[in-house]
């Protein structure tokens, strides 16, 4: 076994022990390692893991890494799955795909996106752990801003965030269209009818 490979299963072992996330800097340190050798032995890692076809996924968000789930087990896992954690509403699925896409976001961002209040659907996924706060935003009231957390990635079977679906390109006006005022159905012109 190879130096690398030595530490690339070192990485292993500590990320599945771990009860969070660990920074690139903090594995290198762990390790006694510079932090481009410790990048170059998580990557064969995630490889490794990747190759083989294992249960497990290494998942990186930011600078920080955790072991997950492999998206081909998910189904087997299910079962599991539900009955540890209810099932989203649509409301919070709403919410969360909002997050995932806009991150870093503040509840008035959510807010004005869904067109309703989102207190309650925000705390949910706050309690789910599918998203967490990541500071506050520079600007009067210092509003909280939210992200999503590798639990999200879990859940969802994604290795990072470049792993989302891409927005269709009808919904790529969406941002542009949710800045601008609603026009009330009352004041708008009818549509001509049809007489035919």
């Amino acid at each position: 076994m190879s130096d690398q490979s030595g530490l690339s299963a070192f990485f292993e072992a500590l990320l599945f022990i771990a009860e969070r996330p660990l920074a690139t800097a903090e594995l290198a340190a762990l390790a006694a390692v510079p932090q481009l050798q410790a990048e170059a032995a998580l990557a064969e890692l995630g490889d490794e893991l990747l190759e083989r076809g294992r249960g497990l996924r290494l998942q990186r968000l930011d600078d920080a890494w955790q072991l997950a789930t492999a998206p081909e087990v998910g189904a087997r896992l299910a079962a599991y799955a539900e009955r540890e954690e209810a099932r989203l509403t649509p409301a919070a699925l709403e919410a969360l795909a909002i997050v995932a896409y806009r991150q870093p976001v503040t509840r008035g961002d959510i807010d004005r996106v869904r067109g309703v209040d989102s207190d309650y659907v925000l705390r949910s996924l706050l309690h789910r752990r599918l998203v967490a706060e990541l500071g506050r935003r520079d600007t009067p009231g210092r509003p909280i801003l939210y992200g999503t957390t590798f639990t999200f990635l879990e859940r969802f079977g994604l290795t990072s965030l470049e792993d989302l679906p891409p927005i269709a390109s009808d919904g790529a006006d969406a941002p542009a269209a949710a800045s601008e005022p609603a026009t009330d159905p009352a004041i708008a012109e009818p549509e001509p009818v049809d007489a035919g």
